[in-house]
Parts: C-alpha cells; structure tokens; sequence
C-alpha cells in the first residue's frame, strides 16, 4: 500500500541532504555542530568537509591547500580575472564583478582540470586491467585524442615553456605526500608518464606540465572525482577574481573594454557585402 504522506511532510522532503542539518538555534555541517568547527577547522578543510563528508587529516589538508593556493591567479589576461574587472568598471557589485568572473571558466578556460583528471583516470583504468605503465599512457593519450583531438589538457603552456613554476613544486609535494604514506603517488606517477611520452611525441621538445595537469594530479591522489576538480578550481580562481575586482574598484575607471579605446578592432568586410 502506497503511503500517504502529509503536506508537512512533502515539503520537508522536497529537498533532502546529508549536508547540513539546521533548525532555530541549530547548525550542524555532517554532523559536526558548527560551534566546534568555527576555530578548529581551516577552510580547506572545511570545504572537503563540505564536499566528502568527512574531515581530511593534517597531510591531507596541507596537499589540499598547497593545490587550492597554486590556482587563485594568472593575472588581467586570464579571461575570467579580465572579464572581472571589466565588470568592475561598468558600475557592477563585488558579488556580480565575482559571478562574472567565475561565469568564464568553461571547458577551454578552467576546465582542464577535470578533462585532465578523466585522462589520468582513464591510464589508472587501463593499469587495473594490466597494461604497464607506458602501454597505458600511450593508449589512453590515442583515446583521448581520437575524442577531443591534439590538444592534451594539462600540459602545455602559452607563457611558461617548457616548465609552469607552479608544477613542479605541487609535485615536490605529492613525492612528499607519497613518501609518508598521505596519498600513493600514483597518479603522480601517471602525470609524470604523460608528460614524458608528450616530449618524445615532440620530438624531444620538452612540455610543461601546468597548473591544471599538476593540481589534477593532487585531486586524483586524494581521491576527488574529476568534475569536482573544475568546482574547485573555480573556488580557487574565484580568490583571484575577487583580488582584482577589488582592485579595480578602488582604482576606478569606467567602461573599460579588451582594448584601450584608440585601439579599434579589425573590420573585416565579407565577400558577399562587396
């Protein structure tokens, strides 16, 4: 028989989580009263909190954070800090000036992360099966090229070539982290292979492995699923976005567009329009 719930109780169960539980004089996040986290937890860890449900350990926490600082900014040209600040100077609050900054990462700006992270799961896939460690990285880098084509999120960079600073010392700190038994350095590993079998399909031209290529691995040792490294890249970025509307709040300014304005785009007059 089909039970017949009441209105009170439809609407309590319109939404349901196990994330917070909060009622008048009552907040408790996973069952942790927010009066015993307020003082003892960091952010980090209160985001994984938040997130996974449980409290990371200290190890865990510092490679967390050390991956979540290394992403918060790339400077005016990165699309989301400049939209960011263009949005500053068109009369927008901090909060809209921050929305729209956050609202630029996408699949090619911000979601490399996550693509990069489906690849190094992919390889990790192909080892269970029993593929060595180089078999497996060269068939999951021909799977991901027939699918999203040459380029390989994660490696590469427009500036830093052939090495993004911030990679090697996040992977410093997961050889760290795998050394005192915090994560497995598999992945680490498994980053590492890809990079190296990039170089040789170069021709020996050595590739960066870059912020999103190294934090990828960090999310993927302590076990985030790879969307959840977009999310948190945009938490990271989202500091970055916040720094510059800040800024450019204070120095004011007013309609600020991609270019200064003497510097017209090309016009480019169409066949058809001749």
């Amino acid at each position: 028989m089909t039970e017949v719930l009441t209105d009170a109780q439809n609407v309590r169960q319109w939404w349901r989580t196990s994330i917070i539980d909060m009622a008048p004089g009552r907040i408790s996040f996973r069952d942790h009263p927010i009066e015993e986290l307020i003082g003892s937890v960091s952010f980090p860890q209160m985001i994984w909190l938040m997130v996974r449900g449980d409290l990371p350990t200290a190890e865990q926490a510092a490679l967390f954070e050390a991956a979540l600082v290394a992403g918060v900014d790339h400077g005016p040209q990165a699309p989301s800090i400049a939209a960011a600040r263009m949005a500053a100077t068109c009369g927008l609050g901090l909060n809209n000036v921050m929305a729209t900054g956050v609202n630029m990462l996408g699949d090619v700006h911000g979601g490399a992360g996550e693509q990069c992270a489906e690849l190094y799961f992919s390889i990790a896939a192909r080892m269970d099966e029993g593929a060595t460690l180089e078999n497996a990285v060269g068939a999951g880098l021909a799977a991901w090229r027939r699918e999203h084509g040459k380029i390989v999120s994660g490696f590469g960079h427009r500036f830093h070539k052939p090495v993004d600073p911030r990679a090697p010392r996040l992977m410093n700190l997961v050889r760290d982290a795998a050394a005192n038994g915090t994560v497995s350095g598999r992945y680490a590993e498994i980053g590492e292979a890809v990079q190296r079998e990039l170089g040789v399909q170069r021709g020996g031209r050595p590739i960066a492995m870059n912020i999103d290529g190294a934090t990828a691995v960090i999310f993927c040792e302590l076990g985030f699923p790879a969307p959840l490294s977009r999310g948190l890249f945009c938490l990271s970025r989202s500091v970055g976005v916040l720094a510059h509307g800040w800024e450019q709040m204070q120095q004011g300014g007013r309609n600020k567009g991609p270019m200064p304005p003497k510097y017209l785009p090309l016009y480019e007059k169409k066949e058809d329009d001749q």
